[in-house]
């Protein structure tokens, strides 16, 4: 059972990467995924997180607008594209994988209860 996050790189401010996130072992139809960052001395943060069928999406306020998170079940993949990026986006980027239930809501953006998790991609943006 593995999640591999990948597609970081560098980019200038204003310019846009694609986060891809990759489940092999299982299939992510039965899970919500989230996207979670965490940049040099400070706690991580959850930037977006989808339902199992993607019929949900929340963002954090940050992302807001920047930001979309999308998946295909068919190829088991999760994707993330971040337009409009900023130096504070900085950040090594992880996916997480969390057993969709009814109780799925915005409060799924905190890392409490993901069963599975990427090993990160480090996003950063130059000014």
């Amino acid at each position: 059972v593995q999640l591999q996050a990948s597609g970081g790189g560098l980019v200038q401010a204003g310019g846009s990467l694609s986060l891809s996130c990759a489940a092999s072992g299982f299939y992510l139809d039965y899970y919500a995924i989230g996207w979670f960052r965490q940049a040099p001395g400070k706690e991580r943060e959850g930037v977006s997180c989808i339902s199992s069928s993607g019929g949900s999406t929340y963002y954090a306020d940050s992302v807001k607008g920047r930001f979309t998170v999308s998946r295909d079940n068919a190829k088991n993949t999760v994707y993330l594209q971040m337009n409009s990026l900023k130096p504070e986006d900085t950040a090594v980027y992880y996916c997480a994988a969390r057993t969709m239930t009814a109780r799925y809501g915005s409060d799924w953006l905190g890392a409490h209860g993901y069963n599975y998790w990427g090993q990160g991609t480090l996003v950063t943006v130059s000014s």
